[in-house]
């Protein structure tokens, strides 16, 4: 049945039911359709529900070659106070002050306009997911220096399906079957002090993960950790790949991990997730012999929170998107982007992956890849001044008369960092002082991986106008100053 619309004064639609049907003999080129229809009946016009106010700012009109505008319109404010979370209040949600940084127990870090605005505009429209993540591909390697890309929903995804990717190849018999990886190579070879949290992705696929090296530098025991040979020599018939996580302390060196798990050809995954800034970082591990790497979307780039980047050899993204898209469709009718798959190489096309359920919508690969051209045009050293005068700011508006000794420090990739050292205090201990920050209103989140060194660590990242001066305010009032 099918309801034809048609106008009927301002405030009226007509709405005539139409039923149809066809029928034809068999063999015959003949078909006899019959309709019966009813007197119009006139409706009131629906009425547009309208919030109380708007999530985003007006439309931007964004040029046909660029995703971004030029810097003078991309400096739009962002909204502050009650109109900026006006629809947490209308949720009852708490809205708070992140002095931590992107992490996603905090939903991570506000996004520029033009990227939730890009998002708005990509969930008007229906698109084939295969040609979308394929332009998402020629970003992506254009930006990272590697051969393909595509959109995940975070990095810890990029390790699930860059993992799915190294175990099954194009091979739909393989993606059929995981996390059963009996009968195929499914070891995982990894340094034991890159051991942490986010390698359950990596297991999660159907990996057995088979750690190398003693850590001794971190025991105090010596200086040494894992070297080369050892990797060469954990190396065998039934490893899929290697895995390295990238970190400033990491060793050995990623150059020197891919030289010896390529000259036994196997791929080496690398774990990137928060490696940015630098923006160079982008290109860096491919550069050093990463077949695949993936990073967050949603912390440095500034993309949607659950948004992500897998990079690397065609082949394997290929295989990630096999293992990840849908693929409920006839096979001669399937038609992957001639720059990631040519089907011809397929026995078929294999029924929903492991990766099903870590797709990545439309909006998510729209709105990353705005904002992955935004991160690369933006001016690094303006971005460290604004971050240092907003922990200048903070440390302008604590007592001059306090226990709370202060320093701004240079993080990884040149984030300055300001390090609050509570001397000892009577009745006040530095889990206090954190916990009087998160549990007033608002709600003040810090960096707490020097507790026990009574140091609170402010990451400037996810700070706003206004909220360096809250922060001081919050701590003068938590020291009785």
């Amino acid at each position: 049945m099918c309801l034809p619309i048609t106008p009927c004064g301002p405030d009226s639609v007509v709405m005539k039911p139409i039923f149809s049907f066809s029928c034809a003999a068999a063999g015959s080129a003949t078909a006899v359709a019959v309709a019966a229809s009813t007197p119009a009946i006139a409706m009131p016009k629906p009425v547009p529900r309208r919030m109380s106010a708007p999530l985003f700012s007006p439309r931007l009109a964004l040029p046909a070659d660029r995703l971004i505008l030029d810097n003078s319109a991309n400096r739009r404010k962002q909204r502050q106070g009650e109109q900026m979370s006006a629809i947490y209040e209308r949720l009852g949600v708490p809205t708070l002050i992140n002095a931590k940084g992107a992490a996603t127990r905090l939903s991570g870090g506000p996004m520029p306009a033009e990227v939730a605005e890009a998002m708005r505009e990509a969930a008007a429209a229906c698109v084939d997911m295969w040609t979308l993540q394929g332009v998402a591909s020629e970003r992506i390697a254009a930006a990272t220096g590697a051969e393909a890309g595509m959109a995940t929903s975070g990095a810890a995804a990029g390790l699930l399906l860059g993992t799915a990717a190294c175990l099954t190849g194009l091979d739909p018999g393989r993606i059929a079957r995981l996390p059963d990886t009996g009968g195929m190579p499914a070891e995982v070879v990894m340094v034991r002090s890159q051991r942490n949290f986010y390698d359950h992705a990596v297991r999660a696929a159907g990996a057995r993960l088979v750690e190398v090296g003693l850590p001794d530098r971190y025991s105090g025991a010596g200086i040494r950790d894992a070297e080369p040979w050892e990797i060469a020599q954990a190396i065998g018939p039934q490893t899929a790949c290697v895995f390295y996580v990238a970190a400033p302390q990491s060793r050995p060196a990623l150059s020197a991990v891919a030289d010896v798990a390529h000259a036994a050809g196997v791929p080496v995954l690398v774990d990137a997730a928060a490696q940015l800034p630098p923006a160079e970082n982008l290109r860096r591990f491919i550069a050093e012999g990463a077949d695949l790497v993936a990073f967050s979307g949603g912390k440095a780039i500034q993309g949607p929170q659950a948004s992500g980047i897998l990079a690397g050899k065609r082949d394997l993204i290929a295989a990630a998107l096999l293992n990840m898209l849908d693929h409920d469709i006839d096979f001669a009718l399937w038609q992957p982007p001639a720059n990631l798959l040519d089907k011809r190489r397929l026995k078929g096309l294999p029924p929903h992956g492991i990766g099903r359920s870590a797709k990545v919508g439309k909006e998510q690969i729209v709105g990353l890849m705005v904002a992955l051209e935004r991160f690369q045009a933006v001016d690094p050293a303006a971005e460290r001044r604004r971050w240092q005068g907003l922990l200048e700011e903070i440390v302008a508006g604590l007592p001059r008369q306090s226990p709370l000794a202060s320093r701004i420090v240079a993080d990884r990739g040149g984030v300055p960092m300001l390090e609050l050292t509570l001397a000892e205090t009577p009745g006040l201990g530095a889990r206090d002082l954190v916990l009087g920050l998160q549990n007033g209103r608002p709600a003040i989140a810090v960096d707490t991986s020097r507790l026990e060194e009574a140091i609170l660590r402010l990451n400037p990242t996810c700070l706003q106008a206004g909220e360096p001066a809250a922060i001081g305010r919050r701590l003068t009032k938590l020291l009785g100053a």
